[in-house]
């Protein structure tokens, strides 16, 4: 048996529903996230979804994918 484990948290983006295909997509930074409409890879094509990259609507968004959120006016940032 191996001593190394896996993380027991689990981070995920809020999911929204994609105005354009009802689809359960996640919202990071304001924007849903690039996702092929359903059914699209049946013909092989790589499509993506017109709602894909879309601004979602205001608290819709989480602010970023590891948690970390830029101060609005940034100045310099604290080294620890």
């Amino acid at each position: 048996m191996s001593s190394l484990s896996r993380p027991s948290f689990v981070s995920s983006s809020r999911r929204r529903s994609c105005p354009e295909c009802r689809r359960e997509i996640a919202v990071v930074a304001g924007r849903f996230a690039r996702h092929d409409p359903q059914g699209a890879r049946g013909s092989g094509e790589l499509v993506s979804c017109p709602g894909s990259r879309r601004q979602a609507e205001l608290g819709a968004a989480q602010p970023s994918l590891d948690g970390y959120v830029q101060p609005e006016f940034p100045g310099q940032l604290p080294l620890f």
